[in-house]
């Protein structure tokens, strides 16, 4: 699997390319704050032609540019439970925020729902760029969260690392980490439920492509990360 992962402007959110192989179409997951530029250089390079964009979760940092990357052809697909964000995300961000990414940038902000909205649900079993993707639903960060898993991993790396599937957790799981859930739709509780039931189960064969920082393997995660090893049973 051709897998690309490059950071946002902003906040270093990744984004990640991902297709069977050059010249095919792809799967493009979140979007962020000024990575289309850089986006269109990694689709000239490799010939790949974008066949659905997807959504770990609705906030700012990772659903910015859904708009724009999808034109009017290209479907976003989110958990219906993230949905209304996409409506009017401006509103629903922190006016201070909004004011730190407008000086940063230059322009003002601007925002418009993209044209094709699909919802997607959870353990839904989605084949999209000739890629078979399952969706996992991880609440606590925000309440439409989810996790995409494939069953194929980066060209190459298993011949490295010992994987044999892929897990993109958006900002459910971190090397070392996970998100934070002290924002509006966020729930402790809903995290830890999450921790345990959906990303504890995953195989130590699992690589970890995060919403923010370097790569992992649940084999790590389970073994370091303070938040897996000290989960309330």
């Amino acid at each position: 699997m051709l897998t690309i992962a490059f950071p946002a402007q902003a906040f270093d959110t990744n984004c990640y390319v991902l297709a069977p192989a050059a010249g095919e179409e792809c799967l493009i997951v979140d979007p962020g704050i000024g990575v289309e530029d850089t986006l269109r250089e990694v689709l000239t390079e490799h010939r790949l032609r974008p066949a659905a964009v997807l959504l770990t979760h609705g906030h700012v940092d990772h659903v910015y540019s859904v708009t724009p990357v999808c034109g009017s052809d290209t479907a976003a697909y989110i958990h219906a439970d993230d949905r209304y964000r996409l409506t009017d995300l401006l509103a629903q961000t922190n006016p201070g925020l909004i004011a730190m990414l407008e000086q940063q940038f230059g322009q003002r902000a601007t925002w418009t729902e993209p044209t094709n909205v699909v919802e997607i649900h959870d353990r839904m079993q989605l084949t999209l760029a000739g890629l078979d993707v399952e969706v996992l639903h991880a609440p606590g960060h925000t309440e439409g969260s989810v996790m995409f898993g494939l069953q194929r991993v980066p060209d190459g790396l298993s011949e490295q690392v010992e994987v044999d599937r892929t897990m993109i957790s958006g900002d459910v799981l971190f090397a070392g980490s996970i998100g934070r859930t002290d924002l509006a739709g966020g729930s402790h509780d809903a995290m830890q439920r999450s921790l345990r039931e959906v990303v504890l189960p995953l195989p130590d064969t699992t690589l970890v492509l995060p919403g923010h920082g370097p790569a992992t393997t649940m084999a790590h995660e389970r073994a370091t990360n303070p938040f897996l090893k000290d989960l309330p049973t």
